[in-house]
């Protein structure tokens, strides 16, 4: 037992898993840096096994992040558990997670194997992990609708063959806090070498209660680690909240009596360019992180708040990244200023080259919008990097009409394959005819399942993030477009949309 907890955040793996929220290689890499910035202690990079692109994000990532330990999962096969040692192997410090169902409708119905052959096959692959890697991990998956008699002697055995972090999944969010803690509790008991691990919850959200269930985890049931990812982001309701549990264990330390090491002060950009990067908003009341977490429109409360702050507020803003000098910079501001805005902002851009191209599009916004903040310069940056060499479709220009009692029409050029084509339509308004417009040539048969617009900042000025999601095949996808003009938002998502379709990368399906 340790008065630390630590921190494991898996937004790059099991955040990830969200519809349509999956993420290139650069664009993990990105967030990796600023979970690192953060202190996380622990980073699940991804699932090496599932797609020679997670298997590249993984190995990028292991390299690149010095401080936190990087963390694969892996199926408990020895192909997957080897696919995760080679891309983690260039990682200061590593860990291979690797999970099976336990609970008796999972071994049946997914598995359909029996008892005794889960037993086994959890005991040889943590061994057989233990020789490649010091740091293993290992999760009963649906751990919580397990037999207790028959978690007991799994986690046993995998502790005995080197496990030295046992998490226990509520993998549908079926718990409820005093039970889940009091679930922890009872394995902790029961089992005789427990403490050779340190225990760890993963709690998801279709109740309410992730955040509450994992906490309870730690306070009831002495759990030492919290899985969680920034944001909630996840499948289905989603994960544990970081931002919600660090601040949670921060601001009640007298009742948790633990330490976190996480700098809390970045937890806000963490979350925006979580946000812009996969296109998945955040909700204005959402705790720590959410525009509304700190504003008061009661007078009552207003009063109280600028009499002594303590009143109404439990944790300060700016402890958490929010600042009242959000204006940065202008178009008078020089490449130094900007460059070192981004390292402020946990940016790292790879070469000189892409540090003068993103400069050259802020001098462009610049000169479109008088005012520059951190938003913008992320939701530049984000969109800088969605236009690479491999994609498929790139924005060039666009020119609609739209004119009450008339047709609207639009006309778009775009790039195919390098090659600059036009294409135009008619539609309901401007976004509609400019979005048939690309259609019209790239004929994908994608259906749009959803379009949202988003204001960057709070102007008529403001840029418009656009978030397009289509479904095609089976297979959904997230593009993200940002610009002062929403219609050429609205083309840039779409693109954006449409490159990730042409992305053939086959993913396999991890633990939820």
């Amino acid at each position: 037992m340790t008065d630390k907890l630590i921190i494991f955040d898996t937004t790059l793996r099991d955040g990830e898993q969200s519809p349509g929220a999956s993420m290139t290689r650069d664009e993990k890499l990105r967030i990796a840096r600023q979970l690192e910035r953060l202190k996380v202690d622990v980073i699940e990079a991804g699932f090496a096994a599932s797609s020679n692109g997670d298997f590249e994000a993984v190995r990028a990532i292991a390299q690149a992040v010095k401080d936190s330990t990087v963390c694969s999962l892996s199926r408990a096969n020895d192909r997957d558990i080897a696919r995760a040692a080679e891309a983690l192997a260039g990682a200061n410090r590593a860990r291979i997670h690797t999970f099976i169902a336990t609970s008796p409708l999972h071994m049946e119905k997914k598995l359909r194997m029996t008892p005794e052959q889960v037993y086994e096959q959890a005991r040889q692959s943590v061994r057989f992990a233990r020789n490649l890697c010091g740091d293993i991990e290992f999760s009963p998956e649906d751990g919580y609708r397990s037999d207790v008699d028959f978690l007991c002697r799994v986690l046993e055995a995998v502790i005995e063959e080197g496990a030295t972090t046992i998490n226990v999944p509520d993998t549908v969010g079926y718990a409820v806090p005093e039970l889940y803690g009091e679930f922890i509790r009872t394995l902790r008991t029961r089992i005789p070498n427990s403490d050779k691990a340190i225990w760890s919850v993963h709690c998801h959200n279709d109740l309410g209660m992730a955040v509450a269930n994992s906490l309870a985890g730690v306070k009831i049931g002495g759990a030492r680690q919290v899985e969680c990812t920034i944001n909630g982001l996840g499948e289905r309701a989603g994960n544990c909240s970081l931002e919600e549990v660090v601040m949670a264990v921060k601001t009640r330390r007298d009742y948790f009596g633990l330490e976190v090491d996480i700098d809390a002060k970045h937890i806000v950009a963490a979350s925006r360019m979580v946000s812009q990067t996969t296109g998945f908003v955040v909700q204005p009341n959402k705790a720590v992180v959410g525009a509304n977490a700190f504003a008061h429109a009661s007078g009552i409360h207003q009063d109280g708040v600028l009499k002594a702050r303590d009143t109404y507020e439990i944790m300060r803003a700016e402890d958490v990244g929010w600042s009242n000098n959000k204006i940065v910079l202008g178009k008078l501001s020089g490449r130094n200023a900007f460059k070192q805005r981004l390292q402020d902002l946990g940016v790292e851009l790879e070469s000189e080259t892409d540090i003068n191209a993103a400069f050259a599009r802020f001098k462009e916004l610049a000169d479109r919008k008088s005012e520059i903040f951190d938003e913008d310069i992320l939701a530049l940056v984000s969109d800088e990097s969605v236009a690479s060499e491999n994609d498929q479709y790139g924005f060039v220009s666009l020119s609609q009409h739209s004119e009450t009692g008339e047709v609207p029409r639009a006309s778009i050029v775009f790039t195919v394959g390098g090659k600059e084509v036009r294409s135009q339509s008619d539609g309901n308004g401007p976004v509609d005819a400019s979005l048939k417009a690309i259609e019209a040539h790239v004929n994908s048969g994608a259906e749009m399942v959803l379009y949202s617009v988003n204001a960057i900042s709070g102007s008529t000025e403001s840029q418009g993030e656009v978030t397009v999601r289509l479904q095609n095949s089976g297979r959904v996808v997230n593009g993200v477009g940002a610009d002062p003009d929403i219609v050429v938002a609205s083309a840039k998502a779409y693109l954006s949309a449409l490159n990730k379709l042409q992305s053939k990368a086959d993913r396999v399906a991890a633990q939820g």
